[in-house]
């Protein structure tokens, strides 16, 4: 694409490093007819461009988890959708709902700001929900077009953000009344000394990400406090938000028992894909007929900066 005679030499030697090398990636999808015109996009178009693929890629996710659930979307009573790739109003979750055809009086709500830690936030939602509408049905969805964030510059977090982030989207069903697992045990680390080191800022009309390379420490820094906190089990299972090879490289002294394989092979085969990446990795166990039984600690961590966790249990 004609961005690289926009970018300096040392830029263009970090992009082939990154990309040439073993960066734990080898394929990432995006929602985009040509990779040539995505780094062409002003800031409108990128703003059209997430307006228009987050609601189609959060309809599929949720079509699914629906069809899973064995469920139809007029049962549905809540639907709860974070992201952070792009703005919507009303929420992406009003233009889900009118995707699927829900009832007028479904209970939508959207969360935005959490960055890739947002799944376990948006769950924790959920369980409140679930205690006041018990027989309720709950749907949360993450949903990110990553690619509608694309922007390319001579900063090297810029450049590394582009070499990772893939799209992609998950959805969950809940009830109050029963079903395979229970979840709870939620707890979070906000560190707002660290925001500048992993967030969005706002750059001519575009969202530009701001990485900083001390960010495999600073998660390894808030995994091992939750961990510890909550006094996981050898036997426990962790399901982590595959940010990058570096910070799971990072996390293999905190988890020596577990390889983080599921984690591993999300970032393997979509890369980066934001809030949308835990239940991703997730989805992947519980298709495993060795982890039938087992209990899961769910950890995302992202902008802010921040990290959430949860303990799923099979009942």
């Amino acid at each position: 694409s004609d961005f690289w005679t926009r970018l300096s030499p040392k830029s263009l030697r970090i992009l082939q490093k990154v990309l040439s090398n073993d960066n734990g990636i080898r394929y990432r999808h995006f929602a985009v007819d040509s990779l040539d015109n995505a780094w062409k996009r002003d800031a409108q178009q990128l703003n059209e461009a997430f307006e228009h693929e987050a609601p189609i890629l959060g309809t599929q996710a949720v079509t699914n988890a629906l069809e899973r659930a064995r469920l139809k979307p007029y049962e549905i009573d809540v639907l709860l959708v974070c992201t952070c790739t792009g703005f919507l109003c009303p929420g992406l979750s009003n233009h889900i709902s009118e995707k699927l055809g829900l009832r007028s009086n479904v209970i939508l709500q959207d969360i935005t700001g959490h960055g890739c830690g947002a799944a376990i936030p948006l769950i924790e939602i959920a369980s409140a929900y679930s205690r006041l509408y018990p027989n309720s049905n709950i749907v949360t969805a993450q949903v990110e077009v990553c690619s509608a964030a694309f922007h390319l510059d001579d900063d090297v977090g810029v450049l590394i953000s582009a070499c990772l982030f893939g799209d992609g989207a998950s959805a969950q069903v809940w009830s109050g009344s029963g079903g395979k697992f229970k979840i709870g045990n939620f707890e979070s680390l906000h560190m707002p000394k660290n925001r500048d080191k992993l967030r969005f800022v706002n750059y001519k009309g575009r969202l530009k990400n701001r990485l900083s390379k001390s960010v495999p420490s600073i998660v390894v820094d808030a995994v091992s406090y939750l961990s510890s906190s909550q006094k996981l089990s050898k036997e426990m299972v962790p399901v982590l938000h595959a940010g990058g090879r570096d910070i799971l490289d990072a996390l293999i002294p905190v988890f020596p028992e577990h390889p983080l394989c599921e984690t591993r092979e999300v970032l393997r085969d979509y890369g980066n894909i934001s809030s949308a990446s835990v239940f991703t990795s997730l989805d992947l166990i519980l298709r495993s007929e060795n982890r039938i039984g087992k209990a899961f600690w769910l950890c995302g961590y992202g902008a802010g900066f921040s990290a959430h966790c949860a303990k799923l249990i099979p009942v």
